[in-house]
């Protein structure tokens, strides 16, 4: 009597069913995977960066851009010194050096933390924007050691103001407005500089890049002020003329002529009845 072999076992040969049904069963978990990782809990992803960073340890020196880089919770500042110091010799008070340090070091963690939360506000604002993709290379959010910068710049072919006009385009009007709905919920001061390209040609005479500049930085504050931008929060309005390109390489270049909307970055102001 013969003996039945194993492999008639599978059916007539159709063992790969086996394979390929495990193989889709891993692709369809990899794709409920991607869609639940599209959907992402603010909050909680701000909480795990934070512990992240406070378990493999945080670089001071990096600089956050965006809202992932957000300081999370727990934080906490990395020891100064770790010298020996005798018994004798040690205190339970901190001293006036080491509390300004820890201080300072505090406040800085806020106001990157805050600048990263008004950054992506800003870029969630522009993302509404049905002609984002047209207007989105005109537009350089920075974070420098003044504060947060929002950079509404010309591009060769297409500019945000007309030819020598202190008005702007209706386009520009509405990217200002646009971004006036997250700055007027900001607490942070504003400081709008206006700013030219270097020029062959002798400009108007009375009217130079001097009055230029300054005129369309006003332009965009009065736009900010008319969609409800307090007018406290604004703290200065000042032309630059060419004197600060932002390609200093290139000072002829259209990007040099822009408008810089910055939010100060300003220690928190004194209480009236704080007592020392």
């Amino acid at each position: 009597m013969a003996k039945k072999k194993r492999g008639e076992a599978h059916g007539g040969g159709h063992g790969w069913f086996v394979t390929f049904a495990d193989l889709m069963g891993l692709l369809v978990a990899f794709f409920v995977m991607l869609v639940a990782f599209s959907t992402q809990d603010q909050k909680k992803l701000q909480i795990v960066a934070g512990s992240m960073r406070d378990a493999f340890g945080m670089q001071t020196a990096v600089r956050t851009s965006g809202i992932i880089e957000l300081d999370g919770l727990p934080t906490r500042p990395r020891l100064k010194n770790v010298g020996r110091v005798n018994p004798e010799d040690a205190s339970s008070t901190t001293s006036p050096d080491e509390r300004g340090r820890n201080r300072m070091f505090g406040q800085r963690l806020d106001n990157d933390g805050a600048f990263a939360l008004a950054s992506a506000s800003l870029r969630q604002a522009l993302q509404d924007m049905p002609e984002i993709a047209e207007l989105s290379k005109h537009i350089m959010i920075e974070e420098t050691k003044q504060g947060l910068n929002i950079e509404i710049m010309d591009q060769n072919g297409s500019s945000m103001f007309p030819e020598s006009s202190k008005e702007p385009y209706e386009r520009t009007r509405r990217l200002v407005q646009r971004l006036s709905a997250s700055l007027k919920d900001l607490p942070y001061r504003i400081s709008i500089s206006g700013h030219t390209t270097a020029t062959r040609q002798p400009g108007r005479p009375a009217y130079g890049p001097w009055e230029l500049s300054a005129d369309r930085a006003n332009s965009i504050r009065k736009i900010l002020e008319e969609e409800g931008v307090p007018a406290s929060h604004f703290y200065m309005v000042a032309g630059r003329a060419d004197t600060e390109p932002l390609f200093p390489d290139d000072p002829f270049v259209a990007a040099n002529r822009r408008v810089t909307i910055t939010l100060m970055r300003e220690a928190p102001p004194i209480p009236a009845d704080l007592k020392p």
